[in-house]
C-alpha cells in the first residue's frame, strides 16, 4: 500500500516537473525572440574595442546604440526619407552588408550570441565600425593637416568639420614627417571630392592610421546600421558620445 502510495506521488512529481520544465522552456523562447527583435530592430550593446576615436572615445567605453533595420522593414511611406543621423553624430557602420548567409546560420548565430550575451559568433568576420559622420550628400569636402573642409550642397562657402558639426569633438592629428606622400591612404591630405546622393564620409577621432572613408571610399548610407546614444559606461563619462 505504501508502495502505490510512493508511486503515485512521484508520477505527480515528476508530471509537475515537465509542467514547470514547459512553461520554463516558453518563458526563454518568449524571452529570446523579444531580446532578438529588440537588440536587431530597435536598441543593443556595443563596446569600444579600441582607441580609433580617441580622445573623445576610448577602448572600454560602452554604449548604448539604436539600429536602422526597422525602417527597411516599414512601408515607405511610413519612413521619414531624412537621413537618421547628424554631423558629428557617432555611428555604427557595416562593412559586411553585401554578404549573405541563409536562415539556418542566421538562427545559430543569434542562438550562440543570445547565451553568450554576444561574445561570440561566427558570421560576421569583422564587426560593424564605430565612427563619426563628417560628409552628408552633396557635400563639396577636401582634407588639409587631417581636419576636414566642407562646402555643403548649395552653399557658398567652405566650413571646417567642427563648425558644420552639430556635436562638439575634438581629434587626434598625428606628427608625421614632412615628405609624408600625400597619395598614401592615412595621409591628412586629400583632393577635393564631391560625395554622391545616399553617400557619406566617416573618420575616426584618431586621425593617424585607422579604417575609415580614407580607405573604404565614401560609405553608402545603408552601410550606417545604427547610432551611439549614450555612453553607460565607464560612470565618470556616462552621457552622449
Amino acid at each position: 500500500m505504501l508502495f502505490g502510495k510512493s508511486r503515485y506521488a512521484s508520477y505527480t512529481d515528476q508530471k509537475k516537473k515537465r509542467h514547470y520544465f514547459r512553461w520554463f522552456a516558453l518563458g526563454l523562447f518568449i524571452f529570446y525572440v523579444a531580446y532578438i527583435a529588440l537588440t536587431g530592430l530597435f536598441f543593443s550593446t556595443k563596446v569600444l574595442e579600441n582607441n580609433a576615436m580617441y580622445p573623445e572615445l576610448r577602448a572600454g567605453d560602452r554604449f548604448v546604440v539604436s539600429s536602422y533595420a526597422v525602417r527597411s522593414l516599414l512601408p515607405d511611406a511610413w519612413v521619414n526619407h531624412s537621413l537618421p543621423f547628424k554631423r558629428g553624430s557617432v555611428v555604427l557602420v557595416d562593412t559586411t552588408l553585401d554578404v549573405s548567409y541563409s536562415l539556418f546560420e542566421k538562427v545559430l548565430e543569434g542562438l550562440i550570441r543570445f547565451f553568450t550575451a554576444q561574445r561570440i559568433g561566427f558570421l560576421r568576420k569583422e564587426p560593424p565600425y564605430i565612427k563619426r559622420v563628417i560628409g552628408l550628400p552633396g557635400d563639396e569636402i577636401t582634407m588639409t593637416n587631417y581636419v576636414l573642409r566642407i562646402r555643403p550642397r548649395g552653399e557658398t562657402y567652405t566650413f571646417t568639420e567642427f563648425e558644420l558639426s552639430d556635436k562638439t569633438y575634438d581629434v587626434t592629428i598625428p606628427q608625421v614627417p614632412a615628405l609624408w606622400d600625400g597619395a598614401i591612404p592615412f595621409s591628412g591630405n586629400r583632393e577635393t571630392q564631391v560625395l554622391g546622393e545616399g553617400e557619406c564620409f566617416v573618420l575616426s577621432d584618431d586621425r593617424s592610421n585607422t579604417n575609415d572613408s580614407r580607405t573604404w571610399g565614401a560609405v553608402p548610407v545603408d552601410r550606417v546600421i545604427g547610432k551611439a546614444l549614450f555612453r553607460y559606461w565607464p560612470l565618470t563619462r556616462f552621457g552622449s558620445p
